[in-house]
């Protein structure tokens, strides 16, 4: 496995404590300049989740027996281990292809930072350090507000979206899949045709509901109940038959509205 770049600048997450250890910058240190070091909660099997100095983006680094960068080259049948990878091939809305590697962990990075739609940074990697550390209820709160910054306010826009009631799903699917990424942080209204207006509260409601019910109903096909619990589900190998018609972009299309419904 190739190694891992030993940058004076890194960033090392640990799972026994967090630190956080000031120095100078390369420039004041030169080459032998010490190490940065951010211990954050990410730890399996001797891999750390590190911050590569070059691009500032996550991967995995193994650590030896001190607790040191392993820059041994040599594969290790206990000890190496790939990452999966996945690469976009192109950027369509509504149903992204993309294709499944395995690399070595050096190659397989995350980025590390969340961007305001203007192209900012909203939350970088010490933003994560530091949410780490807070309580549940203190994460709940910090993504919540993380997630305010993002939303499009009423007076900038909102969504509507019409809906039979016998054509609830589909309808739903193809609504909420010909929106924009900047549509998806709207409000979202909805008016189901025929039926008399509702406040947009209890429409709003009421669509979620709805909508979680039928997208998660055995008898679509999309998803199955699990044989060793029959209160878990997991997705139907056979949706593809049982739903031939888009059945990947209907798997998209509940990813959307979860996502919403955090957001």
């Amino acid at each position: 496995m190739p190694s891992v770049p030993n940058s004076p600048f890194h960033i090392r997450s640990r799972f026994s404590r967090w630190r956080h250890q000031r120095t100078a910058s390369p420039d004041e240190q030169g080459d032998n300049a010490r190490n940065e070091l951010v211990e954050i909660n990410y730890n399996r099997d001797g891999w750390v989740r590190t911050i590569r100095a070059t691009d500032m983006k996550f991967q995995w680094t193994r650590l030896d027996e001190r607790g040191e960068v392993d820059e041994s080259t040599r594969f290790d049948p206990e000890r190496s281990a790939y990452v999966l990878k996945l690469d976009y091939l192109d950027d369509n809305d509504r149903m992204r292809q993309g294709k499944i590697s395995l690399v070595a962990p050096e190659k397989g990075v995350v980025d590390s930072k969340v961007n305001n739609a203007d192209g900012t940074d909203l939350v970088d990697y010490a933003d994560i350090v530091a949410a780490q550390m807070k309580s549940y209820e203190e994460k709940i709160q910090w993504f919540q507000d993380t997630c305010a910054q993002l939303r499009v306010e009423c007076n900038e826009g909102h969504m509507r979206m019409n809906i039979r009631r016998d054509c609830f799903l589909s309808d739903s699917m193809e609504a909420v899949m010909s929106l924009t990424r900047k549509d998806l942080r709207k409000v979202w209204k909805f008016d189901f045709i025929g039926e008399a207006c509702m406040k947009e509260a209890e429409s709003a409601r009421e669509w979620l509901e709805v909508v979680t019910q039928e997208m998660f109903d055995p008898d679509v096909g999309l998803w199955a109940t699990s044989e060793a619990n029959p209160m878990c589900m997991h997705i139907n190998p056979a949706s593809e038959i049982t739903c031939p018609e888009d059945h990947l972009a209907y798997f998209r299309f509940i990813g959307r509205v979860m996502g919403k419904a955090m957001f």
